[in-house]
């Protein structure tokens, strides 16, 4: 006997079509509500009045920033836009998820907002006839652990960036948008940034109207404790040092410190030969509890050190290049910008194609500029280029990504920890660029019998326009001409193999024209010693193919290195070296002694409840990255890393 399907379904089965009937109504419904909305795309015009932003950054023990914002507006169809795509991390890396309790209002009453079902960083929201200003408030929840991302507020110091606290109209170009900001800060706290203030009474800021551009690019330092540093004294284009910290005598630099810092913007002036500010403020916070940070703008730097910066200088070597390289971004990327990064607004894809020159020549020049200023030595430049020629040369990824390929890397990952960054890679184009660019540079001097250099690109690519604040961009190509412009020579076929090539091994043919070769000594050098004591790990990278942190767990194990062969992963636990319970000395001592030896080092690890015993058949004893010169052939680097004249 044959059945019709309905008249056997079960009563469960009938209130599951209904729910699904219902259902795709509701679906109907909302992809209706979404597609009466469009995302404006940017225009090249005027937006009408001016933004009046207000920002409460006095909730120092929560970490909330209060903020207002007054928009003019006309009766239709509005679009806002959370910023997204944000310059110096070259990704779209708003804080979205620490932006809440955002309210609309207009004329006293509460306006509905809708997010975007695709772009959730747009705002839709319809204004009534008769509304002419839209009110809108919302916070944004700094975190409270470093867990959860940069700290910008402490009960010493505040870090606004006004990405975090502002929304924009879309369908206009950022430069167009108006903005006139203001700040509210603790009484007697002092601030330092780029922009202009109109006037300044106990603790409420009024900043002089700027560009919605401008303004996201002009970040605010402010602290209880505050100094501020005249760099260049008497010049008719300020530099300034602002510095905050969690403790005033953090504050305390000695004047041949402030010398070198002082030095670092007439090396940077001789170098570029041109200035594209009105003025510059590095903003330094030394502190252990704001968040470290490293990030340029085009007049302006967020640099985050320790607290004994100034204190311990003799011990605060590494990392002392974060200033000269965020410095050098003013002309490397800010005022000569990539073609494909320089974008409308901040919320259009970004594209990443030439970071290899925007943080890899930065990064090269960031070393050479610190020792040229002396806030480096040459020995301690040299160590550091030697740490990373060592660690790319075993970084097997090479074999078969290519560093063109790694500026894909701010939009793929961001910056989220790797489990086999050896073979996955990440930001290389900052370490490999910086090996790139000084094999340009000593290929320059090699064709030219050293009559000219990377100083001369320097200051015909980046010395244009003297006194512009506006970005000027270029392409590969344009970078090549002017490259040929120095010096005659098949660059582009030189970068692309660069660029596009693989391994094995790093790219070292600079070091060995500028008359060194990697080298690996039993002893770390007191760089490298800085190094691990700034991680807080032992590095064994370059013997065991491994290191370990604070807590005695393994981290970033070389891929097909001899932990990595033995089936050794990050994360496990090193629980005891030869039958005693591991101490990094004792590692150490371990490695050393097998060097004269047959016998296996023996671990004993633990991941998560299993134990396992390795054992590492190793005899080639500690090696520690170091710089040697070959006999016979000019000493390229240091010339490179002297002072100009």
């Amino acid at each position: 006997m044959r059945h019709s399907l309905s008249a056997t379904r079960s009563p469960a089965l009938r209130l599951s079509s209904v729910c699904l009937a219902v259902s795709a109504t509701l679906s109907l419904a909302i992809s209706v509500s979404a597609s009466a909305y469009t995302i404006p795309e940017p225009v090249d015009q005027v937006y009408p009045g001016t933004i009046v932003l207000k920002v409460d950054a006095t909730n120092l023990d929560q970490k909330i920033f209060q903020v207002r914002e007054s928009i003019p507006v006309k009766p239709g169809k509005l679009t806002l836009l959370y910023p997204k795509w944000l310059p110096g991390t070259h990704a779209p890396t708003g804080p979205l998820n620490k932006m809440a309790g955002l309210k609309l209002s207009g004329n006293g009453r509460s306006l509905e907002w809708q997010r975007d079902t695709v772009d959730i960083n747009a705002f839709h929201v319809e204004i009534p006839a008769g509304v002419s200003v839209l009110e809108a408030e919302f916070q944004f929840l700094s975190p409270l652990e470093k867990e959860q991302g940069r700290i910008t507020s402490t009960n010493e110091i505040v870090g606004v960036q006004w990405n975090t606290v502002a929304l924009y109209p879309a369908g206009y170009f950022a430069r167009n948008i108006t903005v006139q900001a203001n700040l509210t800060l603790p009484q007697g706290w002092q601030l330092g940034t780029a922009l202009d203030q109109a006037e300044q009474k106990g603790g409420e800021v009024r900043l002089k109207t700027i560009n919605f551009d401008d303004l996201v690019d002009s970040p605010v330092f402010a602290g209880k404790y505050f100094r501020r540093i005249d760099l260049d004294p008497g010049a008719k284009v300020p530099v300034y040092l602002n510095l905050v910290a969690d403790r005033p005598e953090n504050l305390d630099a000695k004047p041949e410190q402030i010398d070198a810092h002082k030095a670092l913007v007439k090396q940077a002036y001789k170098l570029f030969g041109s200035q594209h500010y009105k003025r510059y403020d590095f903003l330094l916070a030394l502190s252990d509890e704001f968040s470290g940070i490293g990030l340029e703008h085009h007049q302006s730097s967020e640099n985050g050190v320790r607290p004994g910066y100034f204190n311990d200088w003799s011990k605060s070597q590494v990392g002392r290049d974060l200033l000269a390289h965020e410095y050098t971004h003013s002309w490397n990327g800010k005022f000569r910008r990539p073609a494909d990064l320089a974008t409308p607004n901040f919320n259009v894809p970004m594209q990443d194609s030439l970071l290899w020159v925007y943080e890899g020549q930065t990064q090269y020049w960031g070393y050479v500029l610190a020792a040229r200023s002396g806030l480096m030595s040459l020995p301690q430049v040299r160590d550091a280029i030697a740490a990373t020629a060592a660690t790319l040369d075993q970084r097997n990824g090479r074999s078969w990504r290519s560093l063109q390929d790694t500026t894909n890397e701010p939009s793929l990952n961001g910056r989220a920890y790797q489990s086999w960054p050896s073979w996955q890679r990440s930001r290389d184009f900052y370490s490999e660029g910086l090996l790139v660019w000084l094999d340009v540079d000593s290929k320059l001097r090699e064709l030219s019998n050293d009559k000219r250099s990377l100083n001369d690109f320097a200051r015909a690519f980046f010395g244009i326009e003297n006194g512009s604040h506006v970005p000027a961009t270029y392409t590969f190509e344009q970078l090549v001409q002017t490259l040929n412009g120095v010096q005659s020579f098949d660059w582009a076929a030189f970068l692309r193999a660069r660029l596009d090539g693989n391994g094995p091994g790093a790219p070292l043919d600079g070091l060995k024209r500028s008359g060194w070769k990697l080298a690996y000594a039993e002893k770390p050098s007191e760089y490298l010693k800085g190094v691990e004591d700034r991680s807080k790990t032992s590095d064994f990278s370059y013997s065991l193919g491994f290191s370990v942190n604070k807590e005695n767990k393994l981290e970033n194990v070389i891929w097909d290195g001899i932990a990595f062969k033995a089936g050794i992963a990050s994360g496990a636990n090193l629980l005891a070296v030869n039958g005693r319970s591991y101490k990094p000395e004792l590692l150490k001592s371990a490695i050393s002694e097998a060097k004269g030896s047959k016998e296996a080092i023996e671990l004993i690890i633990k991941n998560g409840d299993r134990y396992r015993t390795v054992r590492l058949d190793y005899h080639e004893g500690l090696k520690y990255p170091v710089l040697v010169r070959l006999d016979g052939t000019p000493d390229r680097l240091e010339s490179i890393l002297q002072a100009m004249k």
